[in-house]
């Protein structure tokens, strides 16, 4: 079932009651936040300290410290969106705070983990999963602490201990998450320094961790360019990079309900999760009423000369190149619609227009509650411009539509590691939908929906000629 905003604000009040932030304990502030050193030798020094402390442990005493971190992120949820959006400039602190609470209660713990077994005439064989040891993992600004928060709770349940690198623009909201992970570990009698980070981002702090002999894993969350940095590391690397994920809406699709979970989807935290509707490639048929819908679900249709100033206030030139720019990423409608001279009201949430599909702010993932719609003549040319338009990216993509044929030939022909059909792109993370939430999405390296599991090595432990009782 879609959620639409009015259920997404009561959702929110009703988390904010709940939480109960403690005098002692992760809310207390400190002048040293734990985890976080001067140096990235320093940063992985400790990490691997704590990595020898936390693979022997029992899967129990793992699954003690994680209940922990979920129990604290809880009550910092609020705190943590707060302080996210005031560093950042991006975001909905009210739908940050639902992010925090969905990472908390649905990312899998060591209940990910798994043993396959063989017996028989020759013994007992066992497959198991055991940790890589230090990884060493790359956040976004645009889910920062959801995704420390959600790295740390997998990597942990798998025997790791994790070294963060941390966006720039998002260091200090991060760094206080990798304080909660280690004081949520020490209340629960296990070690500091499970998760580390230099206090100083920089760009040779990464160079640092990406080429460390201590490090054995990389995962990297973020655009294409530091995926790419790691997947060039020699080290074994998981990429959770770019998407522009399209949503495709065709003839037999319930409009009213499509333009709801489509606006309700892209406005979502302004946008800025990776797997939000981008654009909208509709059958020429039902166009109308689907934009009709749209608007009557809060958004501004934009008129032709207000899209080109969208375009020259979005984009900036930067080394001869077309890019984003950085203070329209994460903004809300009535924000972005201010810069160009629109004045609208809260009840605002999106821009829509209609253009062709080599429009930029169509083309380009903007990470912006904007959505162009292309129209098309039917369901297999549109098929055709969302392959397109989702550059191969093999990340995220949307349907809506009560045709099982239609939804199976774009399924197949867009190959993502996400298609939601006939919902909010949120469902995907378990929000209104089925499933364990991931802020982690590896598409370009295989993976998908990353958790505990992905985060660990395949042992196998054969005894022979013993141990087979049958």
């Amino acid at each position: 079932m879609a959620i639409n905003e009015q259920q997404i604000q009561e959702i929110v009040r009703n988390v904010l009651k709940e939480m109960t932030a403690p005098e002692t304990g992760v809310h207390k502030k400190t002048s040293k936040l734990h985890g976080i050193f001067e140096t990235a030798e320093e940063a992985i020094a400790a990490a691997k300290a704590a990595q020898k402390e936390i693979q022997p442990m029992p899967l129990e005493f793992r699954e003690k410290i994680i209940s922990n971190i979920r129990k604290n992120t809880l009550a910092m949820a609020k705190e943590f969106a707060e302080l996210g959006v005031q560093e950042t400039g991006m975001g909905n602190v009210g739908h940050k705070i639902l992010k925090h609470q969905l990472v908390a209660e649905k990312t899998p713990g060591t209940e990910d983990l798994s043993t396959i077994a063989w017996s028989g005439d020759r013994g007992l064989t066992l497959t198991e999963m055991g940790p890589w040891g230090v990884i060493g993992a790359v956040c976004p600004s645009t889910n920062p602490t959801e995704t420390v928060i959600c790295n740390s709770i997998g990597m942990i349940a798998a025997g790791n201990t994790v070294v963060f690198a941390p966006h720039p623009a998002a260091k200090n909201v991060s760094n206080l998450a990798i304080d909660m992970v280690n004081r949520s570990s020490i209340e629960a009698g296990g070690p500091d320094n499970i998760a580390t980070a230099v206090e100083v981002p920089t760009m040779e702090v990464s160079k640092t961790i990406f080429g460390h002999k201590d490090i054995s894993l990389l995962v990297a969350t973020g655009g294409p360019g530091v995926v790419t940095t790691v997947l060039s590391s020699g080290k074994r690397a998981m990429g959770a990079g770019a998407g522009n994920p399209p949503v495709l809406v065709d003839e037999t699709a319930r409009l009213q309900k499509a333009a709801e979970d489509i606006i309700n989807g892209c406005t979502f935290d302004n946008n800025l999760p990776c797997i939000a509707e981008k654009e909208v490639i509709a059958v020429d048929t039902i166009a109308d009423e689907l934009i009709y819908h749209m608007e009557q679900a809060g958004s501004y249709h934009a008129s032709k000369e207000e899209v080109d100033r969208l375009i020259k206030t979005v984009f900036v030139e930067k080394d001869g190149k077309r890019t984003l720019n950085r203070k329209c990423v994460g903004r809300s409608a009535k924000v972005l619609l201010d810069m160009i001279g629109v004045s609208v009201g809260d009840e605002i949430r999106c821009i829509i227009f209609e253009g062709e599909k080599t429009n930029p702010l169509i083309w380009e993932e903007l990470m912006m509650p904007i959505l162009g719609v292309v129209r098309v003549k039917d369901v297999d040319e549109g098929i055709a411009v969302a392959v397109e338009l989702e550059h191969g990216n093999r990340h995220s993509a949307h349907m809506h539509s009560t045709n099982i044929n239609n939804l199976t030939k774009y399924g197949k022909a867009i190959d993502t590691a996400i298609f939601v059909k006939n919902a909010p792109s949120y469902a995907a993370l378990g929000f209104g939908g089925e499933g364990y939430a991931t802020f982690t999405i590896c598409s370009r390296t295989g993976e998908g929906l990353t958790s505990a599991k992905n985060f660990t090595k395949s042992r196998r432990c054969v005894m022979a000629d013993a141990l087979c009782i049958r």
